[in-house]
C-alpha cells in the first residue's frame, strides 16, 4: 500500500502460529496474517503517515454540527473496538492509549470497491488500524473520519485510505454481566494476570496508571520545592538492613558472593546524611520475602526521606503536607471519593494518639513499657493470638495494638511513641522511658507511613544492632544484621535528623480505595 513502510517478512511468515490446538479465532487471524504477507501487505508496518491523534481531532472539532463536513484531512491510528460492516459502507470505532475513541467510515464510493473488500477481509476487532481522510460529522452527529486515499499533492499527502497498523492474533475478551449487574470483560484475577488486556478494556485501569504517575510527580515536586536531593541507593546489597523483614537472596557469579535484594534504603540514605546531603529522599523498589495479601506485595515501591535537624514531629508535618498535595495534584481535591461512594477527608490537621494509651484502653488495663512479657502473652492469648518465643515485649504490644485498635482507625491518625525494643533504629523518647520517638500513620484501618527521630548515637546504635544479631541467632527471621560499615559511617557523626518512609502503592490505596494489586500496574502473582 502507498505510504506504508514494510518490514522484512521472511522470518515473520515462518513464525506464524499453526498449531491445531490454538483457538479457532487465533487460527483464522493467523491465516489472515499469512495471506497478507503472501500478497505483499505488511501486517506490522514500521511507520505510517500519521498527522494527528484521536485526542487532537476530538478537541479541535468538538463543536462540529450534525451532518457538517470539513476539508481538513488527517491520518491517525487506533485500536478497533467496535465494527459494523455493511455492503458499501463500513463503520469502526478506534481507541487510543488514553481511551479516547473516534468513529471512522469507509465507503465504496470514497475508497473503491477493492479497498473496501480488503478492509472487510483483513480487519478484526482488536487490530490497530491507520485511517486517512476528512473530518466530518455523521448524520447522527457522530464525529468521524471519512476515509479516502491521498495521492501526491493531495491534502494530507500520499497515504492509503486505510492500512493495518498491527494485526492482533488474539481476540479481545468478550464482556459479560457480573453477579452485581456490572458489565465486565475480565475477572479480578485475570485483570491482574493480564494487565495489558485490563488496560485495553477498562478505563479505570488506564486511569490508575496515570493517577500513579501524577502522584509520583507531585511527591518529587514537593521534595524538590523543600530543598531535598533525590539519590539512588543499591538494590543489591551485601547485607540486608533498614527494616525488620525477610530478604530475598541471590548470588553474584562475578564476585562469587551471596547478595540480598533491598528491603529498605534507610542505611544508605543515612550514610548520605553523614556525608553532608542533609535533606535527601528516594523513591525506590523494595523486596521482602513475606506474605502477599490485599495490602502487602513482595515487590513494592517506597518513598523514604531524611532531614537533618528535623524530628518525627517535622516528618509528621511533611507527610501530611505531601499526602494532601498529592491528592490535590492528582485528584483535584483533599476529599477523595472511594469506590462505594464514600467521601474520605484528608484535609486539615490529623489526629495523634499514644500507642500505649490506645492499647491500655482497648484491653481494659494499663499497659506500659514495664509490663512483664508473661502478662502481655496472656493478654494476647485472650485475644486468640499465639505469640512466638522470639517476640520481645514491645513486639507483643504492637500485636495487641493491631488486634484491637489498628484496623479501627478510620480517619488519618498518627500513632505515636513505640516500644524501644522493637525499634532498633529509633532515638529514645525525650521524656518517656522505654519508648522511642516513632509514629505510624494509619489511614482507613491500615498503616500508610512511619517516621522516626533518628538514632544518631553510634554507641547506642551498635548496642541495638548487636541485640538484633542476637535475636537472629535465637530464631527471629526478621531481625536486622550488624552492618559494620554503617556503624563506622555513624561514628563520623550524623546530625540530629528526622526520617520517614511510606509505601507508594499504599498511598494509591488511600487515594482510590483499591487493593494493592490494583495500584501496582504489574504485580507479582502466584503461578497457576
Amino acid at each position: 500500500m502507498v505510504g506504508v513502510t514494510e518490514q522484512n517478512s521472511d522470518a515473520a511468515s515462518a513464525a506464524t502460529p499453526s498449531s491445531d490446538d490454538l483457538p479457532e479465532q487465533v487460527r483464522v487471524r493467523a491465516d489472515k496474517r499469512r495471506r497478507m504477507l503472501e500478497e505483499g501487505i505488511p501486517p506490522y508496518p514500521v511507520v505510517l503517515p500519521i498527522t494527528s491523534t484521536i485526542k487532537q481531532v476530538r478537541a479541535d472539532f468538538a463543536d462540529l454540527g450534525t451532518g457538517e463536513e470539513t476539508d481538513v484531512v488527517v491520518g491517525l491510528a487506533g485500536r478497533v473496538m467496535l465494527m459494523r460492516n455493511g455492503g458499501k459502507l463500513c463503520f469502526a470505532t478506534l481507541q487510543d492509549g488514553e481511551g479516547n475513541r473516534l468513529q471512522v467510515m469507509l465507503s465504496a464510493r470514497e475508497v473503491g470497491a477493492e479497498s473496501l473488500a480488503g478492509y472487510k477481509a483483513d480487519v478484526d476487532l482488536g487490530d490497530h488500524v491507520f485511517v486517512h481522510g476528512r473530518v466530518i460529522s455523521s448524520r447522527r452527529g457522530e464525529l468521524s473520519i471519512m476515509a479516502e486515499p491521498g495521492g501526491e499533492g493531495a491534502p494530507g499527502g500520499a497515504a492509503p485510505a486505510w492500512a493495518i497498523a498491527s494485526k492482533a492474533l488474539r481476540p479481545l475478551p468478550k464482556a459479560y454481566t457480573a453477579e452485581d449487574g456490572t458489565e465486565m470483560a475480565l475477572s479480578e484475577d485475570m485483570r491482574v494476570r493480564r494487565r495489558y488486556l485490563d488496560l485495553i478494556v477498562r478505563p479505570a485501569a488506564r486511569e490508575m496508571v496515570r493517577l500513579r504517575a501524577r502522584v509520583v510527580k507531585s511527591l518529587r515536586q514537593y521534595f524538590d520545592d523543600a530543598g531535598f536531593v533525590e539519590i539512588e541507593t543499591p538494590m543489591l546489597q551485601v547485607l540486608h538492613g533498614g527494616a525488620a523483614a525477610r530478604p530475598f537472596k541471590t548470588h553474584m557469579n562475578a564476585y562469587d558472593a551471596d547478595l540480598y535484594l533491598r528491603i529498605a534504603p534507610e542505611l544508605y540514605l543515612k550514610r548520605a546524611v553523614v556525608g553532608g546531603v542533609e535533606k535527601v529522599f528516594e523513591i525506590n523498589r523494595n523486596f521482602r520475602n513475606e506474605g502477599a495479601d490485599s495490602s502487602h506485595s513482595p515487590e513494592f515501591t517506597m518513598l523514604e526521606a531524611y532531614e537533618a535537624y528535623g524530628s518525627y514531629d517535622t516528618m509528621a508535618t511533611r507527610t501530611r503536607e505531601f499526602i494532601q498535595r498529592s491528592a490535590r495534584d492528582a485528584l483535584g481535591t483533599e476529599q477523595v471519593t472511594l469506590p462505594d461512594g464514600t467521601v474520605y477527608d484528608l484535609s486539615g490537621e490529623w489526629a495523634q494518639i499514644s500507642l500505649y494509651d490506645a492499647v491500655s484502653e482497648a484491653v481494659g488495663r494499663e499497659v506500659t513499657p514495664r509490663t512483664p512479657r508473661a502478662e502481655l502473652v496472656s493478654l494476647a492469648a485472650g485475644l486468640g493470638e499465639e505469640i512466638p518465643d522470639h517476640y520481645v515485649p514491645g513486639k507483643i504490644v504492637e500485636v495487641l495494638f493491631e488486634k484491637t485498635v489498628g484496623d479501627r482507625l478510620w480517619a488519618p491518625t498518627f500513632v505515636r511513641d513505640f516500644p524501644e525494643d522493637s525499634s532498633p533504629l529509633t532515638r529514645g523518647h525525650r521524656s518517656k522511658p522505654g519508648v522511642v520517638e516513632k509514629w505510624d500513620l494509619y489511614v482507613r484501618g491500615f498503616e500508610l507511613a512511619t517516621a522516626y527521630s533518628e538514632l544518631v548515637d553510634p554507641v547506642i546504635q551498635r548496642q541495638r544492632l548487636e541485640a538484633q544479631a542476637l535475636a537472629a541467632t535465637e530464631g527471629d527471621p526478621e531481625a536486622m544484621v550488624l552492618d559494620e560499615d554503617f556503624l563506622q559511617a555513624m561514628e563520623y557523626g550524623m546530625p540530629p535528623s528526622g526520617g520517614m518512609g511510606m509505601g507508594l502503592d499504599r498511598l494509591l490505596m488511600a487515594l482510590t480505595g483499591q487493593g494493592i494489586r490494583e495500584t501496582i500496574t504489574f504485580p507479582l502473582v502466584k503461578k497457576i
